[in-house]
């Protein structure tokens, strides 16, 4: 059952980019499960590592650098590091498959007004800092040599994956150790192929971290949460993983084709109803004309990408065309998530990304809906 009854919402306006942010007090910060291994030591074979079928965004030889799906091996180490053309999950997951083609949803028009229609793209990343603070959801990648650490969650330790997890003292946290936001930490661990979430994240003098709830992904299975039931939530109010739909700059800077992953977006309103990959909602209302989360929009194939625009954005919006984007939480409507980097150019993004507005999208049909 959801724990999110209409009186644990509050709005505020968040510092950073002076986006409004709908805080939920009493939902979800936890996701999906692992064991806190890797490499298969919990007994689980991890899926084939292939690569994608061959396709006008993706052609043949399989993604940049190592060209492999599920494999994370070949990512450099550090806060923000390259992947070097490795993706999570198998090709065949979610998160990889190309909806270009797919139907369109029926009531695609009424939920596409609920967001809004003359309002455009926003990227909630960038470099530098706002008010102090980096902007964006920032990442690490660490060897399976990184020690791990004890783990306390609070609020939603019934839904987290126990640790102990590879969490460095130094792993970088949402908004900087200042931050009064929502505090999530990712570190990936790239020889288990794992991926470590968790929110309102504190390291405490011992080494451990408090958190209000943590979540491991098997980013070499399609089985990406074994121990996830349904209506689980995660670091993510959709109950889904962060990194996998943020925008990074190591893929945005090869141009059209360099993301081959959908994103990860937000919306200020959404429905008590969630669609997969999606486990969990975050609302108390029923209102079909709003998204629920997981909902999955696309660029029309018939907006035409501006050749005078930045090849990051040129790569963004062709990945909206071919793979969409995913509600996955509360937030300012039309925000794009994505990862600090300094080599962004905050000026640039925000004006050409303005100009692409809520009527340029369409609703992905929407197959498995859970409500209430």
């Amino acid at each position: 059952m959801t724990r999110i009854p209409p009186s644990t919402f509050v709005q505020r306006l968040c510092s950073r980019g002076g986006r409004l942010v709908l805080l939920c007090l009493g939902a979800a910060v936890v996701a999906c499960g692992g064991d806190g291994g890797g490499g298969g030591a919990d007994g689980q074979a991890p899926d084939p590592v292939v690569p994608a079928p061959a396709t006008p965004s993706n052609p043949p030889g399989g993604a940049p650098g190592n060209g492999t799906y599920g494999n994370l091996s070949a990512a450099a180490l550090g806060v923000g590091a390259s992947l070097n053309g490795a993706l999570p999950f198998p090709a065949s997951n979610a998160w990889n498959t190309n909806i270009s083609a797919q139907p369109v949803d029926p009531n695609s028009d009424a939920l596409i007004a609920s967001i809004g229609l003359d309002r455009g793209l926003h990227p909630d990343f960038g470099a530098g800092r706002y008010e102090g603070q980096p902007i964006g959801i920032p990442y690490m990648v660490v060897a399976g040599t990184q020690a791990r650490v004890a783990m306390q969650f609070t609020d939603y330790a019934s839904e987290s994956d126990p640790g102990p997890y590879p969490f460095p003292p130094n792993a970088p946290i949402e908004g900087g150790p200042g931050s009064t936001g929502d505090r999530h930490v990712i570190v990936i661990d790239r020889d288990n192929h794992r991926l470590y979430e968790t929110a309102n994240s504190y390291p405490q003098p011992d080494g451990s971290w408090r958190a209000s709830g943590g979540a491991v992904f098997h980013l070499d299975s399609n089985n990406v949460r074994p121990t996830a039931q349904p209506r689980w939530t995660s670091a993510d109010a959709a109950g889904l993983p962060i990194f996998p739909g943020l925008v990074r700059y190591d893929e945005a800077s090869l141009g059209p084709g360099g993301i081959r992953h959908a994103l990860r977006f937000t919306v200020s309103r959404t429905r008590r109803a969630y669609v997969p990959p999606a486990t969990h909602w975050a609302s108390s209302n029923t209102s079909p004309d709003l998204p629920p989360m997981g909902m999955r929009v696309r660029l029309k194939a018939s907006y035409a990408i501006p050749a005078g625009f930045s090849s990051e954005t040129r790569a963004i919006l062709t990945a909206l065309q071919t793979y969409g984007m995913m509600v996955a939480d509360n937030g300012s409507n039309w925000y794009l998530s994505g990862a600090p980097d300094e080599r962004w150019n905050n000026d640039r993004l925000v004006s050409e990304l303005r100009q692409v507005a809520g009527r340029n999208f369409e609703v992905v049909r929407m197959d498995g809906l859970v409500l209430p």
